[in-house]
């Protein structure tokens, strides 16, 4: 066999292993990336079986005019409602640690976006940035619920009202509240987070009934 030709089998033969050994999509969800570089990467798996995910991040914090944490995601147009449980994994960690539901105009760390957020301390909030590079402000730009350490979390678009709702499992869920998200595209990113609020730290959490319709 004339040498060009052994090196082409080759090729092929390596070019379908990469291929097959190439990794799922995680669940429904298009991909997952650290956003901000923070200092410890992060994952996300997805069991079939239990049709659970865990997410693990580290990250400074999600707040002031960037972010960083772990995004497991898709892209999406148009009104949608996502749902899920949420889990921490693990007592420990800073009591700021968080976890929810991120809608988002882009993949850069100081991009506008609006979170429903649950706290490694039962804090439930909703939080957004208005504009690129903005300086996030307490209290001006979130909104506290009473009630602390809520499982499931929603976070409905539409149109440019985002609407954050919160519940235990098998309960109605009640309503946080809502803000007007002007500077949001028509077609954003949708996808559940993980931020260790600190940097040194990589925290991991558990998502179930995971729904985006």
């Amino acid at each position: 066999m004339p040498y060009l030709k052994i090196i082409a089998v080759l090729s092929s033969v390596l070019l379908m292993g990469t291929a097959v050994t190439q990794p799922e999509k995680p669940g429904i969800f298009e991909g997952h990336t650290d956003i901000g570089n923070p200092k410890h990467a992060g994952n996300a798996q997805y069991n079939e079986a239990t049709q659970t995910y865990t997410l693990r991040g580290s990250g400074y914090n999600i707040w002031f005019e960037r972010d960083e944490f772990h995004y497991l995601y898709q892209q999406r147009n148009g009104d949608f409602t996502a749902t899920a449980q949420f889990t921490f994994v693990g007592e420990g960690g800073d009591p700021h640690r968080k976890v929810g539901w991120m809608i988002r105009e882009a993949l850069t760390d100081t991009a506008v976006h609006v979170s429903a957020v649950s706290h490694g301390d039962g804090l439930t909030v909703l939080q957004w940035r208005t504009e690129p590079g903005v300086m996030m402000r307490d209290p001006e730009d979130e909104i506290f619920f009473p009630d602390k350490n809520l499982e499931v979390i929603q976070l409905e678009r539409s149109g440019q009202t985002v609407i954050m709702r919160v519940g235990h499992p098998g309960e109605e869920l009640q309503e946080v509240g809502s803000y007007e998200m002007k500077r949001l595209p028509e077609d954003v990113y949708v996808g559940l987070f993980i931020c260790s609020h600190n940097p040194e730290e990589v925290e991991e959490a558990t998502i179930s009934h995971v729904s985006i319709e």
